[in-house]
């Protein structure tokens, strides 16, 4: 009886310390847990910013809408696409 409590021992001391190796150094352990931190927090950010980015456009195209069109913003962008301007207007022109 002695030597089966003794080898049920051995064999759960060895489970755990191969779990426990697992847990630390395994290909889904801790490491690889805060390497998906890591990711998931860029990815956030990366979201926060088309957030940011889709409520400028969803008011840019709000400003574009028959009810509330925007004269000014209007007249920019149709200057813009016809590359039109007065004879007053000073036109700057940039590298893209």
């Amino acid at each position: 009886m002695r030597r089966f409590d003794f080898v049920v021992t051995c064999v759960c001391c060895a489970m755990l310390g191969y779990f426990g190796w697992h847990a630390f150094e395994g290909p889904r352990g801790y490491p690889y847990r805060d390497g998906l931190e890591r990711k998931v927090a860029a990815l956030t950010q990366r979201f926060e910013t088309f957030q940011q980015q889709r409520v400028r456009l969803e008011h840019k195209v709000g400003l574009l809408r028959p009810e509330s069109i925007d004269p000014d913003l209007l007249d920019e962008l149709a200057r813009g696409q016809l590359e039109l301007a007065r004879p007053s207007d000073v036109v700057a022109f940039t590298k893209r």
